[in-house]
């Protein structure tokens, strides 16, 4: 695989940083990245990756770290018949969702973004296998994107009652999640 972008957000509403990067091959997309922040006055640190196929459907992801003492071992997989599994725990809740979107990163907006590759105008439903956080849960995430023009779409996630214009670089990464996340850096 060979490194296409990089890029460090900052977090707003708490003290920290994501850094990510996407790779290509032929066969597919990752993203990978490490995420630092405080959680719950705690430090925390979460190193992460996110497979996907050619056409951007997530295949599996991993969540590896710390919060303050407790260690953190996540593996998110997608089965051929699309049933997801979390440790190797089926998911009936998440069966057959394509995206899968780590709740500790704005990195993984971007899978839905490049999938659906909306014209101005268009606007489509985005439900996701969630792993939300700091509960480390697999779920539904209802969520919506309109896109508005060329680098902002409207986003909408009723279960967290967000509904923002994000700003989106030309490879589709977040580089204003409002309140939550702003780019530091990129590349590419």
């Amino acid at each position: 695989m060979r490194t296409v972008a990089s890029i460090l957000w900052r977090r707003l509403d708490l003290e920290g940083h994501d850094a990510c990067r996407l790779l290509e091959s032929d066969a597919g997309r990752s993203l990978s990245g490490q995420a630092l922040f405080i959680q719950d006055g705690k430090p925390c640190s979460i190193a992460y990756r996110v497979e996907c196929d050619a056409g951007w459907h997530a295949r599996s992801a991993c969540a590896d770290g710390f919060i303050g003492m407790q260690e953190l071992h996540y593996a998110i997989e997608q089965l051929d018949d699309g049933r997801w599994t979390l440790n190797g725990e089926p998911q009936a809740d998440v069966a057959g969702l394509i995206d899968v979107d780590l709740g500790f990163t704005p990195a993984s907006n971007l899978l839905a973004i490049r999938r659906f590759d909306l014209g101005v105008g268009g606007a489509t439903p985005a439900p996701a296998a969630y792993l939300t956080f700091p509960e480390l849960k697999l779920v539904r995430l209802e969520q919506t994107y309109r896109r508005l023009d060329e680098a902002r779409y409207a986003y909408a996630a009723p279960l967290y009652d967000y509904n923002e214009v994000l700003e989106v670089s030309s490879l589709g990464f977040v580089v204003d999640y409002p309140g939550l996340w702003k780019e530091a850096a990129r590349l590419g």
